[in-house]
């Protein structure tokens, strides 16, 4: 065996034929035989040939390679959206660069620029906390044939698709399911509202209030971060300032988790005496002691969502046509016992 690796040329002089039925057999061509396609490849990995993936990318104008930018890649969410992207991407012979923003603007610009270096195919983002202007995400519009999909986060930006959950009508049916177990008093563990997600979630929670004759009490909403610590915080705050409810609907079950915690250290029944609701339905909800109801996201589908609109590009984009598309799933509320009066 070759240890350096043959070339398409000593493949041709091996077995008689010449290099462009050995490139064609390679890569398929429908023009050549089965038989043909057997014996070169069969040869090409005897004398250990590897295929200049640079220099079919450069003739193709196709990496076959996709980056994903996430705040995070350590959280039940983002790992499942990713691994939608890969089961649908890779039928089609793709692969992922993953980039974490660690939910810094200025990282997020050196990840997309790397990626842009490198070629990739596509982008699928989600947006950090602090991308408040988009300049960067519109520039590569302006200059670049590549698309870009927002998925979970993101910015309403001309030309860009978006894959997102209806957050709206997450905030509401966790919100109108206490109303309906027979809570009165429903606080919000709001996230950082600079985030469109976190502003849907939060507006869903105030329709349901008014849908139900109930008033919306500022006192009620706390403006918090989506950590366990964050959500032990939260729970101090309301109880210091008097402000006590009997249900709390978070936008993150990290921050419910916390929130449990806390209520479990101050002898609080739950949920009895305060009903807890989050969002997300990461693993660790249905495995609590007190199993904790939450707001389930589809990451997986969601995944697989992104990755069909971005081979539609693809597509259309052979044909001279790109349409922006936008993708709302369904969010699904799941029901413990954090939440189960009735």
């Amino acid at each position: 065996m070759n240890k350096k690796g043959a070339t398409i040329y000593d493949i041709s002089k091996k077995i008689n034929v010449s290099v462009a039925t050995v490139s064609r057999a390679l890569n398929d061509h429908p023009r050549i035989s089965q038989a043909t396609k057997d014996l070169v490849k069969k040869t090409a990995k005897e004398m250990n040939y590897k295929q200049n993936n640079l220099a079919k990318a450069l003739k193709s104008g196709e990496t076959k390679n996709v980056g994903i930018i996430v705040p995070f890649v350590n959280t039940n969410f983002f790992s499942s959206v990713i691994r939608g992207i890969e089961e649908e991407l890779s039928p089609h012979g793709y692969h992922v660069i993953i980039c974490q923003s660690h939910e810094d603007v200025m990282i997020e610009k050196r990840h997309l620029n790397t990626l842009l270096n490198a070629q990739v195919d596509g982008i699928f983002m989600s947006v950090s906390k602090t991308t408040i202007d988009t300049e960067h995400i519109q520039s590569i519009l302006d200059t670049t044939n590549t698309p870009i999909i927002f998925f979970d986060r993101k910015k309403d930006i001309p030309g860009i698709s978006t894959v997102v959950i209806d957050d709206y009508k997450g905030g509401y049916i966790a919100t109108e399911h206490l109303i309906q177990e027979g809570y009165k008093n429903i606080c919000h563990f709001a996230g950082d509202l600079n985030l469109e997600i976190y502003q849907n979630r939060l507006n869903g929670y105030k329709q349901a209030l008014i849908d139900y004759n109930f008033q919306v009490k500022e006192d009620n909403i706390i403006v918090t971060g989506s950590s366990i610590d964050e959500g032990i915080e939260a729970v101090k705050k309301l109880w210091d300032k008097k402000s006590i409810p009997d249900a709390i609907f978070s936008s993150s079950d990290f921050a419910a988790l916390g929130a449990c915690q806390e209520l479990k250290k101050r002898k609080i029944k739950i949920p009895q005496e305060v009903a807890v609701i989050g969002f997300s339905n990461e693993p660790f909800t249905q495995f609590m002691e007190l199993p904790m109801s939450s707001v389930d996201q589809t990451p997986v589908i969601m995944g697989k969502m992104a990755g069909q609109v971005f081979i539609e590009s693809i597509k259309e984009n052979g044909s001279g046509v790109s349409i922006e598309k936008k993708v709302v799933l369904a969010p699904q509320l799941y029901i413990r016992k954090s939440s189960k009066r009735k």
